[in-house]
């Protein structure tokens, strides 16, 4: 069954049946119909993916800073606490990179491999567990997960469904889900700030959704708000799945280790 012929189909089941399910019984049937409109199994059986275009940083809402990027992105079946690796090409140098695992971390340039500083690797792993993508793709079967309903809103003259994902470690992530296509639109965290002593509402939104190949549909444009003000954009001219040799997010043999 295609996308299109299971959101029709969807869209037939009596209203009466959706009235009397529970908020964790809705939470996973919104989940489930987003994951289907994703690509499904395709979507959740993914290796990896490569996106490429333009990053952007922002201060105060003006650009202050920006560069091409190749984001690679690949996924491992096992892995604690993530399961995923990246690496991230700023730049038109395919050498010079942000190299991120689970156990080392690293920022490589021409003078070598410099050790990344644990508050950023603290912040990768913290993005990366809460990035809706990640959490469809690889979370849903954790222990101690869950998933509550909040009904439907209307967010950006979209028609959304809204979904509260709850992990082992109280971690809680709330993704609007457009009600027709059931693609995410948005998702918000809310993370804790040692700086300013206070939690911030980290927003970000998901637009422009294409096949990325095999089926899989992918947002081509993703920008992060921080208590209203832009912070991070990725604009990608393209999303492809793809499998990535492990060596990809490797250190070379010959590279220099930089001291922290």
């Amino acid at each position: 069954m295609t996308r299109r012929q299971f959101s029709a189909a969807f869209a037939l089941i009596p209203a009466g049946l959706h009235a009397a399910e529970t908020q964790q019984e809705r939470g996973k049937r919104v989940i489930d119909q987003c994951i289907q409109a994703l690509g499904g199994d395709a979507f959740r059986q993914m290796p990896g993916n490569l996106q490429t275009g333009h990053a952007y940083r922002f201060y105060e809402d003006k650009i202050a800073g920006l560069a091409p990027a190749k984001i690679y992105t690949k996924y491992l079946e096992t892995g604690q606490p993530l399961r995923e690796l990246q690496r991230q090409v700023l730049g038109k140098n395919d050498d010079e990179a942000v190299i991120l695992t689970n156990s080392d971390c690293w920022d490589v340039t021409y003078r070598g491999a410099d050790p990344i500083p644990a508050e950023r690797v603290d912040e990768f792993r913290e993005l990366t567990l809460t990035n809706i993508f990640y959490i469809l793709r690889a979370r849903l079967n954790e222990p101690n997960m869950s998933l509550f309903s909040r009904g439907a809103e209307v967010v950006e003259n979209r028609p959304t469904e809204v979904v509260d994902y709850y992990d082992a470690d109280n971690r809680k992530v709330t993704v609007w889900i457009h009600s027709s296509s059931w693609m995410p639109v948005r998702q918000l965290v809310k993370r804790w700030d040692p700086l300013i002593k206070d939690r911030r509402d980290e927003m970000t939104h998901f637009t422009k959704y294409r096949d990325a190949g095999n089926g899989v549909m992918w947002p081509h444009e993703i920008q992060r708000d921080r208590d209203g003000e832009k912070v991070y954009q990725l604009i990608s001219d393209s999303v492809r799945v793809g499998a990535f040799n492990d060596s990809l997010f490797q250190l070379a043999p010959n590279v220099k280790i930089l001291k922290k």
